[in-house]
């Protein structure tokens, strides 16, 4: 979309790290991918389907969804590419697209769940909880003064962040042989994440905020990961910070039951 229509960037729902990595949990051997630019835009879907899928790639067989477009103005559909593909002797499958309730799990579709921070929705989507990744840096250190330390998340530019409010959420250090104490890479920890501006404090800056429940390590400059579970509450200001510290304390709790219960789903 940023060279179709720069500055039309949707939210991005998984990085390009994440995506490549789900491919390989799935069985995948081979991740290509083709850098969008302004020269391939132009390819037609004949010259598309030549040059990158038979010249390139030899492919013996093709799957895509059956509402799948390529080449110059999205003019190649899914009968097209079979038609190419019996002249140069591959074939195409169009897979039906997954729906529940009459919605289709479009990106579109999700992209809407995150926004309304309706994880349920996103989760039975994806198939997965939505993950919202970033390096941890520092913020105003008032969450330790409160009691409840918190890992203060940079989400990478157009990242898909969920609407305003607390959730439970599970934590993950990226990255493989990190040791942090209390705190290990590739384990994932319970955690209560607040999204939003904290307006007790009138903050103005949007930020993604995870305490982990039960840990305490020094995680700056950490990769990291919230995959979130459920909403617990819409973001709130509140008369005092004495209200505020036992409202996190109950959102600490409700977030500790939520995961454990998903957790025993798993």
């Amino acid at each position: 979309m940023e060279v179709v229509r720069p500055g039309s960037h949707p939210a991005q729902l998984t990085t390009l790290a994440r995506r490549a990595e789900l491919a390989e949990e799935l069985g995948i051997d081979v991740f290509c991918v083709m850098p969008f630019t302004a020269e391939f835009m132009k390819l037609t879907p004949e010259r598309y389907a030549h040059e990158i899928l038979v010249e390139r790639l030899h492919v013996a067989d093709v799957v895509v969804g059956e509402n799948f477009t390529f080449g110059k103005k999205a003019a190649g559909n899914v009968d097209l590419l079979r038609q190419i593909g019996d002249r140069f002797g591959f074939a195409v499958d169009g897979v039906t697209l997954l729906a529940e309730h009459a919605v289709t799990f479009s990106s579109t579709y999700i992209r809407s769940c995150v926004d309304a921070g309706d994880m349920a929705a996103a989760t039975e989507a994806l198939g997965r909880p939505h993950r919202v990744e970033g390096v941890v840096v520092h913020g105003d250190g008032r969450g330790r003064q409160l009691g409840y330390p918190t890992a203060n998340v940079a989400p990478p530019m157009y990242a898909a962040i969920p609407a305003d409010g607390v959730y439970a959420a599970w934590f993950t250090v990226l990255g493989h042989g990190v040791d942090l104490g209390t705190v290990t890479s590739g384990e994932r920890y319970m955690a209560a994440v607040s999204v939003g501006t904290n307006p007790t404090f009138s903050g103005r800056t949007r930020t993604v905020e995870a305490f982990v429940l039960d840990r305490e390590a020094d995680l700056y400059g950490q990769h990291v990961a919230v995959d979130l579970v459920e909403r617990l509450r819409g973001m709130e200001k509140f008369d005092s910070v004495d209200d505020l510290i036992v409202a996190m304390g109950k959102d600490a709790e409700r977030a500790r039951a939520i995961l454990a219960a998903s957790e025993d789903v798993r």
